[in-house]
């Protein structure tokens, strides 16, 4: 398999509108406490494209807000950025939730987490919970400032599990045949980086397996602790790619507030990718066809293996002549085609299998249009 580099792994255009009669909830109308809402739709309604909800005077007043708050000259390249990394973010919104979906109404799903940690089902929750207001304020953000806002609905085209848990409805994302890129467990323990053009063999091979049940599985089962385990890896996979997309694009960025969104958002990625790689080391020794999961005891001794050694071991950083530094790896050229890497590694994994080529057309031009943007 391909080895993405960066996510996950998201042009001023056309914005695709959703149908009228889409199937699914309208999107909360009043605040909820942070962390809460997902229970208190029981995961059971879907998220409204995230975005519209700052519309009439909540548009006029944010934009008076940021007005206040000092000069924001955005050039089209930025808008340009922030589309891409809006629908990137409606992207992981709607794969993390599929995710919540089945920790929350799925036994066997719920069971196989709670053995990496108990705590597992929260932290979807959690995650699933901030990708919604990264989309959400990237958009409102749009609107405020006049551009247009990212819609993904008319894609919403791929099925749903149909294990228990799992809303039936449109998606725009597909968990069910992913080839999991586990390089990145390597690369952050050794000393080099994809900077310099060094290379990382996989960890874990994981090819075209579901990261969620497809059908109701025995609790307990090694079937379903297998997909468990894949989609922990998965988890880790996403969010080092949003870790590492955020900086590559923000040295495109020219406008101050816009950096600033950049560098926000792509913090919370990077505490994401933390926990995530902190509890892929706890998945369990089981075997099925098609994949092997090893006992992560036995790598003990092994600096490009061992479980607990996730913080990122200092490597080459913006020249070989310069002391190592630990850092995040990769954080690609300005220069480079850093939204397009992103984009051909999530199509490389098998996340978008089944989609239109209208989607990979939509997604390809908002990919190009943020590599095209330029720093003055």
């Amino acid at each position: 398999m391909q080895s993405p580099t960066i996510l996950a792994s998201r042009a001023p255009g056309p914005t695709v509108a959703a149908n009228e009669g889409d199937n699914r909830a309208t999107f909360r109308s009043q605040p909820v406490a942070r962390r809460s809402f997902l229970r208190s739709l029981g995961i059971g309604a879907t998220l409204l494209v995230p975005g519209f909800a700052l519309l009439g005077g909540r548009r006029e007043a944010l934009a008076q807000a940021l007005a206040e708050s000092g000069p924001t000259v955005v050039t089209q390249g930025d808008v340009a950025i922030l589309r891409f990394l809006a629908a990137a973010e409606l992207l992981e919104q709607d794969l993390w939730q599929q995710y919540s979906e089945l920790a929350d109404g799925n036994p066997a799903f719920k069971e196989g987490l709670a053995v990496l940690d108990e705590d597992m089902n929260q932290y979807i929750f959690d995650n699933t919970d901030d990708e919604l207001s990264h989309a959400d304020f990237l958009n409102a953000f749009l609107i405020a400032i006049g551009a247009q806002p990212v819609n993904l609905d008319a894609f919403r085209t791929l099925p749903s599990s149909q294990a228990t848990g799992a809303q039936q409805i449109g998606r725009l994302t597909n968990l069910m045949n992913l080839t999991v890129d586990t390089s990145w467990w390597i690369r952050y323990r050794s000393t080099d980086s994809p900077d310099f053009g060094d290379t990382f063999p996989q960890f874990i091979d994981i090819v075209n397996r579901p990261a969620i049940p497809l059908q109701d599985l025995p609790v307990g089962s090694d079937e379903a602790q297998a997909v468990a385990n894949t989609a922990a890896f998965h988890f880790g996979t996403i969010e080092q790619g949003g870790t590492s997309l955020y900086p590559s694009l923000a040295l495109k960025v020219n406008d101050l507030t816009v950096l600033k969104i950049l560098l926000g958002i792509g913090g919370s990625e990077v505490n994401h990718f933390a926990i995530w790689h902190d509890k892929a080391g706890n998945a369990p020794e089981v075997k099925v066809p098609g994949v092997s999961f090893p006992d992560m005891k036995s790598f003990e001794g092994d600096e490009l293996r061992q479980k607990n050694l996730i913080m990122p071991e200092p490597c080459k950083f913006v020249s070989p002549q310069l002391p190592q530094c630990s850092v995040i790896r990769p954080v690609m050229s300005p220069r480079g085609a850093v939204a397009a890497a992103a984009l051909n590694g999530l199509r490389g994994s098998g996340l978008f299998s089944g989609q239109s080529n209208s989607f990979f057309s939509t997604m390809n031009d908002l990919a190009q249009a943020a590599d095209n943007a330029v720093r003055r």
